[in-house]
């Protein structure tokens, strides 16, 4: 008998936790789920998906734009405990991630930050807290790790003077963007952090007609609070999913937790990239129980090995014909 919400949340938690069960038999169990419960997800898959595939990787993906225009959830909606929304942009409306249940979420992202190396002590976060903010699942994330005093936005002196006084480790958690204005407020001071700190950025110059290039922003960590590259992480994440990617340094793939697979596709075949090759980034998120596990990024990534190296969204950086594949399926 087919399990419950309830029931493949405790197997899925058990899997984040403690490693129990299988990521493909598991993955092939929530799609089927999650297309007998969601009529948006079902219509999505045709007619054709019958029973669902055995090979997890052809479960198909969603894009992300659908949770702009539907209610991707497997729940009806007087179970929903929180609902986190995308930025959106002028005129394009933003998307809401609906949850049921925070449990998993904050498994796969305390998990997910444990298995990067990254110590959950002392956390200060350059971002709005999910008190002001609670709709962000970045600052509910970071809620977790640091509190609701540790937040600073801004006005960025009362986190100088905290980094000034400072004797132990600390982590330094925010988007690039907010790294940006930080040190752009610092001018010429050079906060020379305690050793073992560490920072992690999250990009993010969406909205905005800034952009840096990491090796840039980089070795402004390095003038600013004398943290290295190896010193700086970067977390891709977002909202339409439960689970985030590290990555430390430079010139590194991102990698994620067991729950999570990120699969660069050739936009031609559909098939998976061998090891070097660029494509699109299509992500299986075991912890999105609720919405859907399998989902279609605009990302290009090239395939490193288990994980991905994120290039962005740049179709004129694959080969000709999987460009035009490429324009083709981020268009659609």
């Amino acid at each position: 008998m087919p399990r419950n919400f309830q029931e493949l949340e405790d197997a899925v938690l058990a899997f984040i936790k403690q490693g129990v069960g299988m990521f493909e038999e598991l993955i092939c169990e929530v799609h089927a789920f999650q297309k007998r419960q969601c009529e948006v997800y079902r219509a999505f898959c045709g007619a054709d998906e019958i029973g669902g595939p055995e090979d997890w990787l052809r479960i198909p993906a969603l894009p992300l734009e659908a949770f702009r225009h539907a209610k991707i959830r497997t729940f009806p909606d007087e179970k929903i405990v929180r609902e986190f929304h995308t930025s959106g942009t002028t005129g394009e409306g933003y998307g809401v991630h609906a949850l049921a249940s925070l449990r998993l979420y904050e498994a796969a992202a305390l998990e997910g930050w444990r298995r990067a190396g990254l110590p959950e002590g002392n956390v200060r976060c350059l971002m709005l807290s999910q008190r002001i903010n609670p709709h962000s699942s970045l600052s509910c994330m970071a809620g977790w790790l640091a509190g609701e005093d540790r937040f600073y936005w801004q006005d960025w002196s009362p986190l100088v003077e905290v980094l000034r006084r400072e004797h132990e480790p600390v982590v330094l958690f925010g988007s690039a963007l907010a790294f940006l204005d930080f040190f752009e407020a610092l001018k010429t001071e050079r906060l020379a952090l305690p050793e073992g700190s560490l920072a992690v950025e999250t990009g993010g110059y969406k909205g905005t007609q800034r952009h840096m290039p990491k090796s840039d922003l980089y070795s402004l960590f390095e003038l600013h609070l004398e943290l290295p590259p190896d010193s700086v992480f970067n977390e891709y994440g977002m909202t339409e999913l439960s689970s985030q990617f590290y990555t430390q340094g430079l010139g590194r793939a991102h990698e994620g937790g067991a729950w999570v697979r990120g699969v660069v596709l050739n936009p031609e075949t559909g098939e998976e990239c061998a090891d070097g090759e660029t494509g699109l980034l299509r992500i299986f998120d075991l912890a999105n129980v609720g919405s859907c596990c399998a989902l279609q990024t605009r990302d290009l990534a090239v395939r490193r090995g288990a994980g991905f190296e994120l290039i962005g969204r740049d179709p004129s950086a694959l080969p000709r014909g999987c460009s035009r594949a490429a324009d083709e399926s981020l268009a659609s």
